[in-house]
């Protein structure tokens, strides 16, 4: 899937889309000409206008709502949160949401599912610093969010569908590098990664399957 007349054919489904991330896939996949159905439960936080785009007001937890997003799709990209670091208490939205993003799936025979996790999750390696004393003492509310993410990879992983996991670090705001260090274990991968490059990877999995299947830890 590489000539330009199949990239302008691809159809993507994203939830998540009004996020910190989101915004810059759903960006993204409308600049390379994609399109883009997205599900919201507040159609004024869309500040996009675009004849490819294709708005769903309702809620991920809603089963008519989701299929509404993924009927017809090629790919449907995942990158819900719950906003920050939370708000320090236990959480189970995106695992949740994810449950039947999956179901609906398959339902609809709709195979290739690109998902958002965090690097720690799944066993990836994070510095002992984070992981002993910024985590569990500083950033309570990432390591609950973290928590919801090692069962979100689960029920991605059981699924039975061509998944790629994308496990990234900080996610900051800042001008492209034009250079990612991939990993499946996260050792040797940065602190942090751009934005832009964040987004890009996402969206450059429905083309490629180099990680079909596999867990990857990005960084710059």
């Amino acid at each position: 899937m590489n000539s330009t007349s199949e990239l302008r054919q691809i159809r993507i489904g994203v939830f998540g889309a009004t996020g910190f991330t989101g915004k810059e896939v759903l960006r993204q996949a409308l600049e390379r000409g994609w399109q883009v159905t997205i599900l919201v439960r507040d159609a004024n936080k869309v500040r996009v206008q675009h004849a490819l785009l294709n708005v769903v007001v309702g809620d991920a937890l809603n089963v008519s709502d989701v299929k509404k997003v993924i009927q017809g799709q090629n790919v449907i990209v995942q990158c819900l949160g719950v906003g920050g670091f939370g708000d320090g208490k236990p959480n189970s939205f995106v695992s949740d949401a994810t449950k039947i993003i999956v179901s609906a799936m398959q339902d609809l025979k709709v195979e290739r599912l690109i998902c958002m996790s965090n690097v720690g999750v799944g066993g990836s390696h994070i510095p002992w610093i984070m992981r002993k004393v910024v985590l569990p003492y500083f950033l309570k509310g990432l390591g609950l969010i973290m928590q919801d993410k090692e069962v979100m990879e689960s029920v991605v992983t059981q699924s039975g569908l061509s998944w790629t996991i994308a496990r990234f670090p900080n996610i900051v705001e800042r001008k492209s590098k034009n250079k990612i260090h991939v990993t499946l274990d996260g050792k040797g991968n940065g602190l942090d990664i751009s934005l832009i490059e964040s987004a890009k990877f996402l969206l450059d999995q429905a083309t490629d399957t180099a990680y079909l299947h596999k867990s990857a830890c990005i960084s710059n």
